[in-house]
């Protein structure tokens, strides 16, 4: 599996402390959820208006990958997820 490529990322050109904000509010968010505390909801503007999403225990996976993804892009690990494998 190739290694992660910042350069190719969809958060590529993005400022390095919006990044490294985001990557602090977001693993803030994730111990919140895993201790039971709340849902955590979030919001942003894009382009075409503004967005939110509210993550619960139930999609915390969703809100690791996001956490894994900005990791990557700032060169704190090699990529977003592992690979996955199968063996019997």
């Amino acid at each position: 599996m190739p290694r992660f490529d910042p350069s190719r990322s969809l958060l590529a050109g993005m400022d390095t402390s919006v990044l490294q904000a985001r990557l602090q509010q977001m693993q803030n968010d994730y111990l919140d959820l895993v201790a039971g505390r709340k849902a955590v909801s979030g919001s942003y503007t894009q382009g075409d208006g503004g967005k939110s999403i509210t993550y619960t225990a139930a999609n915390v996976d969703k809100l690791m990958l996001a956490i894994r993804q900005l990791q990557a892009q700032l060169g704190i690990i090699d990529r977003p997820r592992r690979a996955l494998s199968v063996s019997f």
